[in-house]
């Protein structure tokens, strides 16, 4: 099965040595199910043909906000409703998570209450995972049809299911603690608050639940379905 990667952002040129690509990231934490890889760096203006070009997508996270103004965003807007259309399974993290709702109709924003960083834990239905973030923007509308499955009390649209056709993960399972340490860093001086990153960094070396959100995406992929 070969998964097309949209990559809309590029990890700091500081990690890019140890860390690779976020489409690296992605297909080492997909690895070992049968898939195979084709990376599109749409955020460079860089698409696919169609959704023909792959037999499943995934967007990765950004930099970026979904409601931002950049040349990129309305074409990959327009792809997203056309993988769904073309009835290929869709999976979005963090800012895919985001655009892939703002382009079927809900709304993303800023959140007023800060910045969600580092290992952070979510109620979804097969019990309480623990997962990295690295987010302020949030899904705060739905899109019609669409089902949560998972949240907390920070962000309770923290994954959402369109059943047989897309699911979605704010959080970060492709980042282990190294990640969030380098992105702490390199990207969060002058942006994140001490407090907020002080609280990451107490939290790091909790066990973390990545295993199974790779199950859910490779299910999900292959059989649209969760469990």
């Amino acid at each position: 099965m070969k998964i097309g990667i949209l990559q809309t952002g590029h990890i700091p040129d500081e990690m890019a040595a140890s860390q690779g690509s976020y489409s690296d990231l992605f297909q080492a934490f997909l690895g070992g199910q049968g898939f195979d890889f084709e990376t599109w760096n749409v955020v460079d203006g860089v698409f696919p043909d169609g959704p023909e070009a792959a037999d499943g997508f995934l967007i990765t996270g950004s930099r970026h906000g979904a409601y931002e103004d950049h040349p990129w965003i309305p074409p990959l807007e327009d792809m997203i409703r056309a993988i769904v259309a073309a009835d290929r399974p869709l999976i979005g993290v963090c800012f895919g998570h985001q655009i892939i709702a703002q382009a079927l109709g809900g709304k993303v924003q800023k959140y007023d209450g800060g910045w969600a960083i580092g290992p952070q834990d979510y109620d979804f239905p097969d019990g309480c995972k623990t997962v990295q973030a690295w987010h302020q923007d949030q899904v705060v509308t739905l899109p019609e049809g669409a089902e949560v499955l998972a949240g907390n009390d920070f962000c309770r649209n923290a994954a959402i299911l369109y059943p047989g056709k897309a699911y979605t993960v704010q959080p970060h399972p492709e980042f282990d603690d190294s990640f969030i340490d380098g992105l702490m860093t390199h990207r969060a001086k002058g942006v994140v608050p001490d407090e907020v990153l002080n609280s990451a960094k107490s939290r790091m070396g909790t066990p973390l639940q990545r295993a199974d959100l790779a199950q859910h995406f490779t299910r999900f992929f292959k059989e649209r379905r969760l469990s």
